[in-house]
């Protein structure tokens, strides 16, 4: 199987799920940088409001719901919902998904950055899918909002059920609290409310 055919698998519930005749969301089909493989928090306010953390994994985003959104307080175990692969593209959607359409509501680029896999073992690194496939991984994070090690670990197979830990290091601050004192767009500098408001017009 081609890396093409590989994608194209990887993303066929994502796009069964999409009507991209509606949506301005991506369809998908850009190759990813496996030197410098990204990340992206999406805040999106669908019919709760959660954080999407996504990682990109062998051409794919690796896709999690964060109700709560992400920590900075290693004492914090976040709940992370595991849901299907999204394209690379994704990590640059900012914008509005029509109401009645699958994940509809607002989304906005809350963080952006790369990571590194921090998944070492005894003879060099666990690859990243390996890692999660067997249900823990840690990675760095370079964001600009969040940066240092997060470790995410699955609880309940069945119900995609995660953790997403910060980790005890330099960059942890049990004082911030960036979800509400950060809240706006680290693209565009909108908030949420700005970004539906603007899309309407």
């Amino acid at each position: 199987m081609s890396e093409t055919e590989k994608t194209d698998a990887q993303l066929k519930t994502y796009r069964q799920k999409r009507d991209f005749g509606r949506s301005t969301e991506p369809e998908g089909g850009a190759d990813g940088n496996p030197d410098a493989p990204l990340f992206v928090i999406q805040k999106h306010d669908a019919s709760s409001l959660h954080y999407d953390f996504r990682l990109e994994v062998d051409g794919t985003l690796k896709s999690w719901a964060v109700p709560k959104g992400p920590s900075t307080d290693p004492r914090e175990k976040r709940l992370a919902i595991a849901t299907e692969d999204h394209p690379i593209e994704y990590a640059d959607f900012e914008g509005v998904i029509p109401e009645d359409a699958y994940g509809g509501g607002t989304v906005l680029i809350w963080d952006r950055g790369t990571y590194r896999n921090n998944n070492e073992k005894d003879d060099g690194l666990r690859a990243m899918s390996d890692a999660l496939a067997e249900g823990h991984a840690l990675v760095w994070l370079e964001g600009e909002k969040l940066t240092g090690g997060y470790a995410l670990q699955r609880i309940d197979d069945d119900k995609g059920h995660w953790l997403l830990i910060k980790m005890d290091d330099t960059e942890a601050d049990a004082r911030r609290n960036p979800v509400s004192t950060e809240p706006d767009s680290v693209v565009s500098g909108r908030d949420i409310d700005q970004i539906a408001r603007e899309q309407d017009t």
